[in-house]
């Protein structure tokens, strides 16, 4: 191939517009539900669609797919608008998706009323993730609850359970006000 052949084709391929188009719903309505569900039964109404998921899930097509008390399992299919300018996922989608797996795991262990915060993320990355790589797989579990922290930890695994990335999350645990009469 001449340089001159290489260039072009280099331009053909940057000239492709790429656009990807999603829809979400308002999470004013999950968000509401902090008072009148526990973390569990939150989770599961999120998975079954009778609330809508968060917008993020919907921003990086992560996919509920367990949810148990204590443990919740989410899927992705890593696809090209994860990638970072090296052609691999963005460390923070995989970031995002180990401090998904580690609190909602913590989520759902939390009575009617509870909420949390994701304090700390400590991560590791043990293999690259490429676009077109089969599903991905972050398993969340809880490793301790107190009263008012709780610590969770996530792990990746790609399409032949090898461990992709590691993550343990600390979260505050914190009262939410109860919903105000006639909401």
């Amino acid at each position: 191939m001449t340089e001159t052949q290489s260039r072009t084709q280099h331009t053909d391929r940057s000239d492709v517009v790429r656009e990807r188009t999603y829809t979400w719903e308002d999470p004013t309505a999950s968000a509401a539900s902090l008072g009148r569900m526990s973390g569990l039964q939150m989770l599961q109404a999120i998975g079954d669609g009778t609330l809508p998921p968060p917008p993020i899930m919907r921003t990086l097509d992560v996919l509920p797919v367990e949810v148990e008390v204590g443990r919740v399992v989410f899927a992705l299919r890593p696809g090209e608008f994860h990638l970072n300018p090296l052609g691999t996922v963005h460390g923070g989608v995989i970031s995002t998706l180990l401090d998904t797996a580690a609190a909602c795991a913590v989520h759902s262990t939390l009575p009617v009323g509870t909420g949390y915060t994701t304090v700390d993320l400590t991560s590791t990355f043990l293999r690259a993730v490429r676009a077109g790589q089969p599903e991905l797989r972050v398993v969340g579990t809880v490793l301790s609850r107190g009263q008012r922290t709780a610590l969770g930890q996530a792990q990746l695994f790609d399409h032949r359970e090898r461990l992709v990335a590691h993550a343990t999350s600390t979260c505050l645990l914190m009262p939410m006000g109860a919903p105000a009469a006639g909401d």
